[in-house]
């Protein structure tokens, strides 16, 4: 049993570092009310926060090479416990911003590629690959847990809560930490890249920025930017300035190598070809799933008026099913190859995406969507159970923690570019649908519907639709029937809007088995 300790220990923090996204993501509408702000703030703090993570991956993985993974394990729990103290007692956006997106996103960022290392260290063959599965399936727990406990949380006492409640459980994790071995301090420290750090964070950072803001930009003409380049939106140019500043990070990482200095992350890395595979898959995995568990909640909350803690429940069968399978990485292990689990995987991905796209309507389908959710948590679930054993099998103990890094590096990537852009999509299928529907409706007065238009260009807010029946009764130059005629049609546009953002999930979990041929396809034996 002493054997277990450590895992008990690291797969707690596991599971403290996926509890309060999920948190969020059913507290979208109250955030909003209680900062007296939109739904679009609220993406942007949900994308920051995984996005430093993302940004900063590498540089944590490497501070651990130098100073001993314990060691930095321990600070990354301190500063994350600083960063939920500070997000519990957040007056306003901007602090819930800097407390839980940027305090709390650093601190993991020290904490995911240690406990990838010391989960890999502490265990070998088998054990390992039990130790990932818990550790997935604590993951999933927190999936599961967050929506419930934070929906009830949020709905009858204050979201505030869970993150006080997140500073416990830190500090409790602090006090067993004798469990886990002292690891002894590098005697070859190496030196941090801080300039490979910047580049990188910078790159990442102007992707997913213009990505997020796409649905406020424009892609090409420009709908309300903050400034335009030769007349079109700045989206596109943004993600090129982007891929040319990670273009001179890769650039300078091989110099260093050539000189000699420990560089950031060792490019060579990704000539390995199971690596390359598991990572893509995770950054998939969880482009899908942010994405999906920033648009389910919408259309929960905002389009079938349901409050925080009735959309854990509707979340509950995707956070079982989830659970259940990724505990069960060891067990798949006897039936079949890693490569034929993630393909099964992806398949029931993409069937689930598929169903829910048809349990999407104006009322709520609940045996459909029920069972939408338990096929799309099992196909989670299956990835899970062994991406992260794969990635930490396809490299030597050296590289575990630089290995780690690039593991949670894509994950947080694909989690912060999940939310970005099916938000962005959502947003853009919301105002392509009204304005088309509005100027097809000879209900609507040419006078209305170009003022409709100008709002659309300005920015449109994805609200309830009696929010916004009573914006439009403030305005007595609108007639009641072309108000009822405005607001059936930004309805089913909100229908729509969310329909085209799952298909775009469906699209990447069918697109990501073209990736899977390098996942490792030996049979492993339990």
């Amino acid at each position: 049993m002493n054997k277990w300790k450590p895992l008990a220990v690291l797969g707690t923090a596991q599971f403290l570092m996926v509890l309060d996204a999920s948190v969020m993501n059913v507290s979208i509408s109250r955030l909003v009310e209680d900062f007296d702000t939109e739904v679009t703030t609220i993406q942007a703090v949900i994308t920051l926060y995984t996005l430093v993570m993302a940004a900063f991956m590498l540089t944590g993985g490497k501070i651990g090479d130098m100073y001993g993974r314990r060691r930095v394990f321990v600070i990354g729990l301190v500063v994350y416990g600083v960063g939920s103290g500070l997000t519990a007692l957040a007056p306003t956006v901007g602090l819930l911003a800097l407390g839980w997106s940027v305090v709390e996103g650093l601190g993991a960022a020290l904490v995911l590629p240690a406990l990838a290392a010391l989960v890999a260290g502490s265990y070998q063959g088998r054990e390992r690959a039990v130790a990932y599965g818990v550790v997935g399936g604590l993951a999933g727990a927190g999936i599961a847990v967050g929506p419930l406990l934070g929906g009830w949380v949020t709905t009858y006492l204050t979201w505030r809560l869970v993150f006080a409640g997140e500073v416990v459980l830190v500090v409790a994790i602090l006090l067993l930490m004798r469990w886990i071995p002292a690891q002894p301090t590098p005697a070859d420290r190496p030196r941090l890249d801080v300039a490979g750090a910047v580049l990188s964070a910078t790159g990442l950072a102007l992707v997913v920025l213009a990505v997020l803001q796409s649905g406020t930009w424009g892609w090409i003409e420009p709908r309300n930017p903050p400034f335009t380049v030769l007349g079109f939106a700045p989206t596109l140019f943004a993600v090129a300035l982007g891929v040319l500043v990670l273009y001179a990070f890769c650039a300078h990482e091989r110099r260093r190598e050539r000189r000699g200095a420990t560089p950031l992350v060792s490019l060579g890395l990704f000539g390995n070809r199971p690596l390359r595979a598991g990572l893509i898959a995770l950054f998939n995995q969880n482009t899908v799933l942010l994405g999906l568990f920033f648009v389910i909640p919408l259309y929960l909350q905002v389009v079938q008026g349901l409050n925080a803690f009735e959309t854990g429940l509707r979340l509950l069968p995707v956070s079982v099913t989830m659970l259940a399978a990724s505990m069960s990485g060891s067990l798949l292990l006897r039936l079949a190859s890693p490569r034929a689990i993630v393909r099964a995987g992806l398949l029931v991905l993409l069937a689930a995406t598929l169903w829910l796209i048809t349990a999407i309507r104006p009322e709520l389908a609940g045996g459909s969507f029920a069972g939408a959710m338990a096929l799309l948590g099992l196909g989670l679930g299956m990835l899970a159970s062994q991406l992260g054993n794969t990635v930490q099998s396809s490299v030597r103990p050296a590289e575990r923690s630089e290995a780690g890094g690039l593991q949670y590096t894509a994950q947080n990537l694909g989690s912060s570019l999940g939310t970005a852009l099916i938000g962005a999509i959502l947003i853009g299928a919301l105002a392509t649908s009204v304005t088309t529907r509005i100027e097809g409706d000879p209900r609507v007065s040419t006078a209305v519907a170009q003022q409709v238009g100008t709002q659309v260009e300005a920015g449109l807010s994805f609200v309830p639709a009696d929010q916004l029946s009573a914006a439009l009764a403030a305005h007595p130059e609108v007639p009641p029937q072309e108000a009822a005629a405005l607001v059936g049609h930004y309805q089913d546009a909100q229908i729509q809007g969310l329909k085209s953002a799952v298909l775009v999930c469906a699209a990447i979990a069918g697109g990501s088995l073209l990736f899977t041929r390098h996942l490792p396809a030996d049979r492993r034996r339990a």
